[in-house]
């Protein structure tokens, strides 16, 4: 699914992302080589790049 139309960024591509990056969606976007265009997809990048890290961090704990 596509997350940001105007850079044609995708929920997987940004899941990855938030991963190897810290900050909110517009940082993340640079690790892409993308800059929010419209803004339109900025809350729920948000949302997702704080989904996949409180995963990331619970996997961590399990597997500690």
């Amino acid at each position: 699914m596509y997350i940001c139309v105007c850079n044609a960024v995708r929920e997987c591509e940004l899941r990855r992302a938030a991963q190897r990056s810290c900050g909110n969606a517009e940082r993340v976007y640079e690790t892409l080589g993308k800059r929010p265009q419209c803004g339109q997809c900025l809350e729920e990048a948000d949302e997702i790049i704080f989904e996949e890290r409180l995963c990331g961090s619970q996997l961590a704990l399990a597997a500690a």
